[in-house]
């Protein structure tokens, strides 16, 4: 017992929760151009999608964030793709994304760096940020359905404060 214990204690050391707000970052978007959160960020919300391209999941949601952007891209809310296939896949990105609709920016996290600094363990994850870059929501993996829980965390955040608060 005291050895689970021990184990136990040690390895909570190495595991730390994730970030409660989004730190500025800079990564190359699908035409090589460089881009920085801090220039991509909605006014009011920002949604930001993990993906890859063999992941079914992923794709199976983004129609989903594609239909919400539509919707939501004229009252100060950006999503941003953050596509982690790395070097051997980069080339289907672009096609894919292009197939998959999407008209918000995708940024390539190559060397999964953000997607490290945030502490994202599997895809797609799905943040969900406030005007003041703090983290307000995240969901990892994707089940049909979900779409209407990351709306109604939108529409709250489009909420006037008063409103928020009660």
């Amino acid at each position: 017992m005291t050895i689970i214990l021990s184990l136990l204690v040690s390895f909570a050391f190495f595991i730390s929760p994730a970030p409660k707000k989004i730190a500025n970052f800079r990564l190359n978007d699908l035409e090589s151009n460089s881009k920085t959160y801090a220039e991509l960020k909605g006014k009011k919300v920002t949604v930001i999608d993990f993906w890859a391209t063999w992941c079914k999941p992923c794709v199976r949601s983004i129609p989903k964030l594609v239909k919400l952007h539509e919707q939501y891209k004229d009252r100060g809310v950006q999503f941003i793709g953050i596509n982690v296939d790395g070097t051997r896949n980069l080339p289907k990105v672009k096609p894919t994304a292009h197939s998959l609709g999407i008209k918000y920016p995708v940024l390539l996290d190559v060397n999964n760096q953000v997607m490290t600094d945030l502490k994202v363990t599997q895809i797609p994850t799905i943040f969900i940020v406030n005007e003041r870059d703090e983290i307000v929501a995240f969901h990892q993996g994707y089940y049909p359905g979900e779409e209407e829980n990351w709306e109604k965390e939108i529409r709250k955040l489009l909420q006037p404060e008063t409103e928020q608060k009660q």
